[in-house]
């Protein structure tokens, strides 16, 4: 059954900024682990997280002997998966413990490349169980749109550390790939708001009318949104989101 978004309108997205600068800045031991047990990716992707929608949390790509870790968002602790079941942690002392037992490389040493850029950690904040809702609604709104546009062979639903969107790349041709994500927040919106934009940004942008949630972004990105606010002001704001996405995709690839 599709995510029900109604669940998202309390509390108001926009209070939600502590919740996710805490799990961003949380979020960065399990990439950490990531990259310092899986090989690098050209594109970055092994130091992705993926949501796991029956724990809740994210997580890493498998790493050796089975192993994944990954960070329950309402709880804020770390979770470790094994072939023996799954335990959790409140550090991340407690998780490098956990990946030494197993045979496997500890996260705190690996420096990250944005470092610089991730929130400070701050413990928990009031907001975390509504923001792993609507990390929950995200990866469940993104496989739709993945299975819809299989033909442009669509990536993996990533949750990029840096950035700390979830997101989907198709690629149209070797050249040009579109962008499909729902961010939990950052500068440009105090709130989760999704995005779909094309790469190489057009020159010549065309803008014709969204459905209603919608809006064309150009500042510093170009692309089609829509905040967490336009889109819960609309009866079915799972179906206008949808809406805004399937209306963008149409204007980049025809």
């Amino acid at each position: 059954m599709p995510y029900d978004w109604s669940s998202l309108r309390q509390p108001p997205p926009a209070t939600l900024v502590g919740a996710r600068e805490a799990a961003h800045a949380a979020a960065q031991a399990v990439t950490r682990a990531a990259r310092a047990n899986l090989p690098a990716a050209p594109d970055d992707s092994h130091s992705a997280l993926f949501w796991d929608a029956k724990h809740a949390a994210l997580v890493t790509a498998p790493l050796a002997k089975r192993v994944k870790v990954g960070l329950d968002v309402a709880n804020l602790e770390y979770v470790f998966f094994s072939e023996l079941g799954w335990e959790r942690g409140a550090s991340e002392t407690w998780l490098d413990g956990r990946l030494k037992a197993a045979g496997l490389a500890p996260g705190a040493g690996v420096k990250l490349p944005y470092a610089g850029e991730v929130p400070k950690a701050r413990g928990k904040a009031a907001g975390l169980d509504a923001l792993a809702r609507w990390f929950a609604a995200a990866a469940d709104a993104l496989e739709e749109v993945r299975t819809k546009h299989n033909a442009l062979a669509p990536s993996p639903a990533y949750l990029w550390p840096h950035h700390f969107d979830l997101a989907t790349l198709l690629t149209v041709t070797k050249e040009k790939s579109i962008g499909v994500g729902i961010s939990m927040g950052d500068h440009y919106y105090a709130q989760p708001y999704a995005y779909v934009s094309p790469y190489p940004a057009p020159k010549d942008a065309r803008r014709p009318a969204l459905p209603a949630g919608g809006h064309w972004h150009t500042k510093d990105f170009f692309g089609a949104a829509a905040t967490a606010d336009e889109l819960l002001a609309q009866k079915e704001p799972r179906a206008a989101l949808l809406a805004v996405v399937e209306a963008a995709l149409k204007t980049f690839l025809d």
